[in-house]
């Protein structure tokens, strides 16, 4: 089992980012935890406020790209280990604006790799290769999205072909495969990860679920891609940082592991439970802040939108190398992580109104147009 003193973590202002920065400062108190995220629309420091006067926690804001600065806290800090949550992640942006998505996803990455690989090489062995010091690791958290999309059968095993159907999608591969090369050229120790949907708290929403769950609350529409038939294997937050600390302690370098939920939900089917449970929530439990009225909560809400460009069908993950090799499973069943996001989210509205106030509201409803 690695152990480490300090830790890099990319992007540990945005969703599992923070999640994942307070699992670990929770399960490895022994641990330095250094926050480098550029805080982009999608990262908040909100999500970090319980911890900021944490001794063992640094917010640095900065850019994976800056070559100067990733240098500057490699010599700073000494990381032991870098894990690589940083990248623009949401599908349809990534239509819009492709180029942000390559730069940052792809030779971002390759900066960190460059830094990681310098600062812990402490020789060459007879071939030319590189010696490293003891107990260290750079882990990639990748997705579930570079493997395409399947059919109605199979699941997305560590031997399936990448076949990335969007820009954020094939940035994501390319950072795989950047990853893996390091590996395999450089012999730097490099673990790879790729996630099912995640869920939780802190989701930035533009996301699925924290999306409907905030129309919810104020009655708006709840728009569906196409025939919200698109199926995804959901994955709690929680388990997912578990996950990932698990590779990150007993994966063996060179290895690819997938983390899912065992949670295949149908789009149409998130949303009917969202409406189930608000209203559900609502009708037992009153909140500081919401005056919704839950016998306003039903189906009628929903309507569906024009389908997404390139709209893969079907993710499902299988998890069995991890659990097997590892002895990491899930927790959560989504029938009760679903229950305890949307409770929540009832009871973190300043949160929800805070990230809500930037552009993200004004983008959504340009982008989505009725069938």
């Amino acid at each position: 089992m690695n152990e480490y003193k300090t830790i890099l973590v990319t992007g540990g202002a945005g969703f599992i980012g923070s999640n994942f920065v307070k699992y670990m400062l929770e399960n490895h108190p022994q641990t330095k935890i250094v926050n480098l995220d550029l805080l982009t629309y999608a990262g908040n420091l909100e999500n970090l406020n319980d911890i900021e006067e944490n001794e063992n926690y640094v917010f640095v804001k900065g850019d994976i790209r800056d070559k100067e600065l990733v240098k500057n806290l490699f010599d700073e800090y000494d990381f032991d280990a870098v894990v690589n949550f940083a990248a623009e992640s949401h599908v349809d942006r990534s239509i819009e604006e492709p180029e942000i998505f390559l730069t940052t996803n792809i030779l971002g990455t390759q900066n960190l790799l460059d830094n990681a690989k310098a600062h812990w090489q402490i020789g060459t062995d007879n071939e030319g290769y590189p010696i490293y010091r003891d107990n260290v690791r750079f882990h990639q958290v990748s997705t579930d999205e570079v493997y395409g999309a399947l059919g109605k059968e199979g699941m997305f095993t560590e031997e399936t072909p990448l076949s990335p159907n969007s820009p954020y999608s094939a940035s994501k591969a390319s950072a795989d495969m950047i990853s893996r090369a390091y590996n395999n050229t450089f012999k730097l120790p490099v673990t790879i990860t790729r996630c099912s949907n995640n869920y939780g708290p802190y989701q930035f929403p533009e996301k699925l679920i924290p999306l409907m769950i905030g129309n919810v609350l104020e009655l708006k529409d709840l728009p569906i891609y196409g025939d919200g038939m698109q199926i995804r294997d959901w994955l709690h937050v929680k388990d997912h940082c578990s996950g990932i600390d698990t590779v990150l302690h007993h994966g063996k370098d060179g290895e690819v592991y997938n983390i899912g939920g065992n949670n295949e939900k149908a789009n149409i089917e998130i949303v009917d439970l969202i409406i189930e449970n608000t209203k559900k929530d609502l009708e037992e439990n009153t909140y500081e802040g919401i005056d919704t009225n839950p016998d306003d909560i039903t189906e009628d809400l929903k309507i569906h939108v024009k389908d997404r460009l390139g709209h893969d069908k079907r993710y499902a993950i299988d998890n069995t190398k991890i659990t097997s090799e590892l002895g990491w499973s899930p927790s959560y069943t989504f029938e009760d992580g679903i229950v305890e996001t949307i409770n929540w989210y009832l009871e973190n509205q300043d949160w929800l109104d805070n990230v809500r106030s930037g552009d993200y509201q004004a983008y959504y409803e340009n982008m989505y147009s009725k069938k």
